[in-house]
């Protein structure tokens, strides 16, 4: 299983776009859960912040061994987020993944999402 929180930083001038992405993603979120499935991903969440004027998003995960890559994916829902992300995240900005530290996940819960 991998847990993890990633920061990307949003192109500037996209804030519009990326309010128009985020409202596409709850829009559709019973598309977006299916396409979860074939991912292995358990728990998928955005958050947003702006720093000094410039504008992040972190990508909160729980994520089983062997997922299907979203980049893999044939599904509209997950083409058109590609679509928003390519438009939106800075590629000349490197990711910063922060390090997992403690997991707390019931033994109950870890068990189903084997």
């Amino acid at each position: 299983m991998n847990v993890e929180i990633t920061r990307f930083k949003v192109r500037a001038g996209k804030r519009k776009q990326v309010d128009e992405w985020l409202a596409f993603l709850n829009e559709n979120m019973s598309e977006v859960l299916l396409t979860l499935e074939k991912e292995k991903m358990y728990v998928e969440t955005i958050f947003r912040e702006v720093l000094e004027g410039q504008e992040f998003l972190y990508w909160y995960s729980v994520q089983g061994d062997g997922g299907q890559e979203v980049e893999e994916s044939t599904h509209w829902i997950d083409k058109k987020h590609l679509d928003y992300w390519k438009e939106c995240i800075d590629p000349t900005f490197a990711p910063v993944k922060l390090t997992t530290e403690v997991v707390m996940i019931p033994d109950n819960i870890r068990q189903k999402m084997q």
